[in-house]
């Protein structure tokens, strides 16, 4: 017999509860796990949790944003943009977020055109900021300066320090005095960039001086070089070479840089000594592109003829010793070296080449490389590099003990300086303290491990402690 109080539409809405009740309290558990993992950086469970709750809530597009957030912070680059591209209207950092997974996948393009579209909605120094870097990637700096000023602009506490630094590094092409306070205002926020502010400071100073455009691009490109900024250097060599297409010099500094950034640059070279056969600039740019090749014997008589053209520079007898070394001349390396710390009797660089040679071939230890140490010192008592080399030249010519004091005090002084610290560990092996060494190459290890003296400090740990 029918029981008149359970209707039809009662018992569909107890069947649906029955249903959605189950589907609305997994789906709730599944947005506070995301939640939770995304807290403890579990990004690609958050992602899974997120995109579980988007299931159960068709509805509510924002699950699936979280869900490519966290996809995409959890370094999923396609899993990021197939959650990402199925919200209609994404926020700010789903802008981000889908433009660097793109940026991350390889998909330069998409990655422009997402930066682009999220700036429809959004007047994001953020966005602004990616802009920027996809447009240097792409060398478009007309536009990446562009975007940097937009960033500036929008930022908050004078905008990133990068993007000041950066905008200043881009104007030099174009507003020297707004460079300048760019560079400024970022060095001012962080000491950091000071040295290169100072280096691209002088070399501004400089171009304003010169009457020849040609030459102005020269200096600038000369001082991009010496903050590492090849790509703008080359750009502006071109530039004084597009003013001046006899400049001898910018085409082996456009020849310079093209190495610098994996180019051959041997074209830009020859030409430059087609131009002009007689500039030791042009000779020594020669020297090192065929150091570079490994071909020592014309490195060398490029660096004897940039001597003979410019005989005072003891940098050009450095690097003939430098050559003299690599073709196995160690007496004519020895030679030159003399001659640099001759030429340059106050300069403590060539004292310390001069000693370090003698170190590390064990050629005339006592009466040269000993001597040269302690002139270097001497010169610059404060300089960890020559206290250094005095050291290195006590092991190196036995005397372990003022090896020993003169290492533990640079290393008291100049505690991140690693090369004292190997330097110390090969004196206490030399004194048959392991325990000592060990503990010093086990340091340099830890401390630089992705730099050379940590390679270093690795391979002596495989060679005495296997």
């Amino acid at each position: 017999m029918r029981n008149p109080k359970w209707s039809a539409p009662l018992i569909v809405s107890v069947l649906l509860a029955a249903i959605l009740v189950p589907v609305a309290f997994t789906g709730y558990f599944s947005i506070k796990d995301g939640e939770t993992e995304f807290a403890s950086q579990n990004y690609a469970s958050a992602a899974d949790s997120f995109s579980r709750a988007a299931r159960f809530f068709p509805w509510r597009n924002d699950l699936w944003e979280r869900a490519g957030i966290a996809a995409s912070a959890g370094g999923d680059a396609l899993r990021a943009i197939a959650f990402l591209k199925r919200v209609p209207q994404l926020s700010e950092q789903g802008w981000l977020s889908l433009a660097f997974s793109y940026y991350s996948y390889g998909d330069m393009p998409s990655a422009l055109e997402a930066y682009q579209q999220g700036l429809q909605f959004y007047d994001s120094p953020s966005l602004y900021a990616g802009l920027a870097f996809i447009y240097r990637q792409q060398k478009d700096w007309n536009s990446e300066r562009d975007a940097l000023m937009n960033q500036i602009q929008l930022g908050t506490n004078s905008g990133d320090v990068y993007a000041h630094y950066r905008l200043g590094l881009l104007l030099t092409f174009t507003e020297t005095g707004q460079a300048l306070s760019e560079l400024m205002t970022a060095s001012s926020l962080n000491p950091e960039f000071d040295p290169a502010v100072q280096t691209m400071r002088s070399a501004l100073n400089i171009s304003a001086a010169q009457t020849d455009p040609s030459q102005q691009f020269v200096t600038i490109g000369r001082a991009l070089g010496l903050v590492q900024e090849w790509d703008l250097s080359m750009e502006a060599f071109e530039k004084a070479i597009e003013f001046n297409a006899e400049n001898a010099e910018a085409w082996a500094w456009l020849g310079e840089a093209k190495q610098q950034i994996g180019q051959d640059g041997g074209a830009q070279l020859d030409q430059a000594v087609t131009l002009d056969h007689t500039s030791a600039t042009i000779r020594a740019l020669r020297g090192l592109y065929w150091n570079r090749q490994g071909k020592y014997a014309q490195m060398l008589a490029e660096y004897l003829l940039a001597a003979e053209y410019e005989s005072a520079n003891p940098a050009w007898q450095a690097e003939i010793g430098n050559a003299y070394f690599k073709l196995g001349d160690l007496a004519s390396a020895l030679n030159a070296y003399q001659l640099a710390a001759d030429l340059a009797p106050n300069d403590v660089t060539y004292w310390r080449l001069l000693a370090i040679f003698c170190g590390d071939n064990n050629v005339h230890t006592e009466d040269v490389g000993l001597p040269a140490a302690q002139k270097a010192v001497e010169l610059a008592p404060d300089d960890p590099l020559a206290l250094d080399a005095l050291g290195w030249l006590y092991l190196s010519s036995g005397r372990l003990a003022n090896a020993e004091q003169v290492l533990l005090d640079t290393i008291e002084r100049f505690p991140n300086h690693f090369p004292a610290h190997i330097h110390l560990a090969m004196t206490y092996l030399a004194q048959d303290d392991r325990t000592a060494a060990f503990a010093e190459l086990t340091y340099v290890r830890d401390a630089d491990m992705n730099g050379p003296e940590g390679a270093f400090a690795i391979q002596l740990l495989e060679k005495y402690f296997p």
